[in-house]
């Protein structure tokens, strides 16, 4: 809410959270209709570990220390695309079938979608909106906005330590979660790169979306594993394993972006 404040709501911040939202659900969609994707990636939990980044809490800062603060309306953009399908269609997907399964459970997602961190963000912006105080309270949030972004790394490696604690083999992987990282770290970012070159996005703003598209697996992907009692051991170890290797693979990213990108 404090960024968005800050920065305002405009078109750019609209583009690339639709775009966030929209590839997300159609890959999806694709990963449940197409066999051999559905082999690969057999449950909701591999899927959305492997399309669900962490986009809060190091794609933010990683923009901010590598990007334009131009560009900081596709980040965010890009993140509460992200966020919002993540806390709609996560606990959605993850909970319970309903007993009547020809009848979608609307009231389940309809309460997802309003208890969304994303979904609350934006209705506060609007409130402020309306009232007139954006201004004033993007002000007064900004200061807490960057202290939250500056140590939200503090947060994913709390995380990985727990993980580690856990006396689990986190690199004993399976096909199943070598193909989710790979879809997250490598697949994903490809895909985002195709659609930038189709809509024609200039070299800021395609980097700003495709270095949100690598970011590492979501720590909310643990989250509502465990709040569903789903493959919660499987999110962990895509979750340390993606954050590991990220650290080579989003710079190696940038550096591509830099030669190919900026020159094509």
């Amino acid at each position: 809410m404090g960024l968005l404040l800050k920065e305002g709501i405009d078109i750019n911040l609209i583009k690339s959270a639709f775009l966030a939202f929209s590839a997300i659900g159609i890959l999806i969609t694709l990963i449940n209709i197409i066999p051999i994707l559905k082999n690969r990636l057999p449950n909701y939990t591999f899927q959305l570990a492997g399309l669900i980044g962490n986009t809060s809490f190091l794609g933010i800062p990683i923009a901010l220390a590598l990007l334009p603060s131009t560009t900081i309306n596709f980040t965010i953009g890009f993140d509460l695309g992200t966020t919002l399908f993540a806390w709609i269609f996560g606990p959605f997907f993850l909970q319970e079938k309903s007993k009547n399964k020809n009848i979608p459970n609307i009231k389940g997602l309809l309460n997802a979608l309003i208890n969304s961190p994303a979904s609350r963000g934006i209705i506060g912006v609007l409130l402020a909106y309306l009232l007139q105080i954006d201004e004033i309270l993007g002000n007064y949030l900004w200061i807490p906005a960057k202290i939250v972004i500056a140590l939200a790394i503090i947060i994913v490696g709390t995380r990985l330590g727990i993980i580690t604690n856990q006396n689990e083999k986190i690199l004993d992987l399976n096909e199943e979660i070598k193909f989710s990282i790979l879809l997250k770290l490598f697949i994903l970012p490809l895909i985002i790169f195709l659609v930038c070159k189709f809509l024609n996005f200039n070299f800021y703003q395609s980097s700003a979306v495709i270095l949100q598209a690598a970011t590492p697996t979501a720590i909310s992907t643990i989250l509502m594993a465990e709040a569903y009692g789903v493959k919660q051991k499987i999110a962990s170890k895509i979750l340390f394993t993606t954050t590991l290797i990220s650290i080579f693979t989003v710079p190696l990213l940038k550096m591509f972006m830099n030669l190919f990108i900026q020159t094509t």
